[in-house]
């Protein structure tokens, strides 16, 4: 009999396990809330210890095809423009992929991926409630309709219903950091280089999508007014632009264009204790932000949540009744547990101010000239690491 699972969120993480279960036999249903398929923002980096995954789930002709394959990384001093340390991807690490996509090209990739496989889809499926005290896993959707699901895996986000289930409720903190997120058109063919322009208290990220058809625009200020925590929020682009005034040609240009901005609030979460349960009759697991919520400084929220769903098919394909979730979690945990951690550490480096920030871009020109792959070397922890091997 085949075995069926139920999977929360049609985001990257809940696709992603989606699809490498049902390529091992599962019969998966994934219950969305909202009425499309659909992601909310816009690009994100996909370094090789993603793309990896990506390939093995089948859909490397269609990563190729997103035209956003990375050529460098640049590290800019926000004020003059001038380049502090590139680190060039694909001399360094030429059988790496790092790749630039839209989140909805990913999103719908995916998708598409996991309809062509026979997984099911059901959209406007709002859960209100996860109810872990019974013999499996029930969910309680907002028109009052009650699912059993044997297997039930929880990619629903930040505000995850499964995360309370497990850990019960948990504070977030403000990170006294807010961010703005845009897109602009951009001249085809630009240069695929992901540019970090740092400044006192801020920061801009900035790259090309979609072949260089679309740049990417996400612009950091550290603030002591707290802002919601939300992908939703709109801004006056103006407030984005004073805030960066005192930034560069190159960066006050792109900004001069925007004419749609978001805004949101970051908030720090504690990585979860608790990822899953065994019940009688069932199991749960959740994975991705549900987990691991991370600050957007290193570029890995969404490389996470795809190592999750490969390693979480991995394991319930071994051993169906969820006993070896534990170890699941504590491997994946661990691992997560670094990455939160490195990318609270880019969000003080990436601010310095007055002489201790002059002595960090000097020690960063100067490694680059006298060890140019150091700087790229020190991230083989994370970028090298290859999920697919087990």
């Amino acid at each position: 009999m085949t075995q069926e699972v139920t999977v929360l969120g049609a985001g990257i993480a809940g696709l992603t396990a989606a699809l490498a279960l049902v390529q091992r036999g599962f019969a998966v249903t994934v219950l969305e809330q909202a009425d499309a398929i659909r992601e909310v923002g816009a690009g994100l980096q996909i370094s090789p210890n993603a793309a990896v995954v990506l390939r093995r789930l089948g859909l490397g002709v269609a990563l190729e095809a997103a035209q956003g394959r990375a050529r460098a990384v640049r590290l800019c001093d926000g004020i003059s423009g001038e380049p502090v340390l590139t680190m060039d991807l694909m001399r360094l690490r030429p059988d790496q992929g790092y790749h630039f996509l839209h989140r909805a090209d990913l999103v719908d990739m995916l998708a598409a991926g996991l309809r062509a496989a026979g997984g099911q889809i059901r959209l406007l499926q709002r859960i209100e409630t996860v109810d872990l005290s019974g013999d499996m896993p029930r969910l309680l959707t907002a028109q009052g309709a009650e699912v059993s699901a044997g297997l039930l895996v929880a990619a629903d986000g930040l505000h995850s219903r499964a995360r309370v289930a497990l850990n019960g409720a948990s504070e977030a903190f403000f990170t006294h950091q807010v961010a703005w997120r845009a897109v602009l058109p951009e001249t085809p063919g630009a240069d695929p280089v992901a540019e970090v322009h740092m400044g006192p208290g801020r920061h801009l990220v900035s790259y090309p999508l979609r072949g260089g058809r679309l740049r990417n625009i996400v612009a950091v200020e550290e603030r002591r007014a707290w802002v919601e925590e939300s992908w939703a929020l709109r801004d006056d682009p103006m407030e984005m632009r004073l805030a960066f005034e005192s930034f560069s040609p190159r960066v006050r240009g792109w900004l001069s264009q925007v004419e749609d901005v978001h805004l949101w609030g970051l908030f720090r979460h504690p990585v979860a204790e608790i990822w899953q349960r065994v019940l009688p009759k069932g199991a749960v697991a959740i994975l991705g932000d549900a987990a691991h919520p991370t600050l957007p400084f290193l570029a890995q929220g969404a490389a996470m949540g795809i190592e999750d769903g490969w390693t979480l098919a991995e394991t319930l394909a071994a051993d169906p009744s969820g006993r070896s979730l534990g170890r699941w979690q504590a491997l994946r945990r661990a691992r997560t547990s670094r990455i939160v951690a490195a990318a609270n550490g880019n969000a003080r480096a990436y601010h310095l101010a007055g002489p201790l920030r002059g002595l960090a871009h000097l020690g960063l020109k100067l490694g680059g000239a006298v060890m140019p792959g150091f700087a790229l070397s020190r991230y083989d922890w994370l970028y090298g690491h290859d999920v697919t091997k087990g």
